[in-house]
């Protein structure tokens, strides 16, 4: 004998069905449902009964303990791929080159937001966009391109890719870093 219905409660409902109309920003994941990790927290919240009727004096923040939204995640992917790029050998192995292209692959696909991975991935597909590591310039030069890629996307103000390893490396030439 099949198992009857299991009733859910109210929580487990809302936690478990999407709203019909969802709010901009919120990314639904490969199941359908609304993805935490490629959803920016303003609209998470306005998705949620966390948000509010009126409008807020000052955007969301999540406390340190939850889980990072895609703003989160995504400054500090960045932080990561352009320190690691910082710290990459001026002539490193060839063996050491492969190891990166394949780390940066491998990145691409396992980044926690599907959306964001999946267009990572085709982005280094294009011509001329595969990992350039045969140099920490080239390497640096190579991740402030992609980053500059995602940029664009956004709608913000692409970064000199000519100072990249002041911001990342070196600190600024007005000592402000010293």
């Amino acid at each position: 004998m099949a198992p009857g219905p299991v009733e859910q409660t109210e929580k487990e409902q809302t936690e478990t069905v999407p709203p019909k109309k969802l709010p901009k920003g919120v990314v639904l994941g490969p199941d359908g449902k609304p993805c935490r990790t490629c959803t920016d927290v303003a609209s998470w919240f306005a998705m949620t009964k966390g948000a509010s009727k009126s409008k807020p004096t000052a955007p969301p923040v999540l406390p340190s303990d939850c889980p990072p939204d895609v703003e989160t995640l995504g400054r500090s992917s960045w932080t990561l791929l352009h320190s690691i790029t910082a710290q990459y050998p001026e002539n490193p192995s060839p063996t050491l080159q492969s190891e990166t292209r394949t780390f940066m692959n491998i990145f691409g696909k396992l980044y926690p937001c599907w959306f964001c991975a999946k267009d990572f991935q085709e982005w280094m597909k294009k011509d001329g966009n595969a990992p350039r590591v045969s140099s920490r310039e080239e390497f640096g030069r190579w991740m402030c391109e992609a980053h500059n890629a995602v940029n664009v996307k956004l709608g913000k103000k692409p970064f000199d890719c000519d100072k990249w390893e002041e911001r990342w490396r070196t600190g600024w030439k007005d000592g402000r870093c010293d």
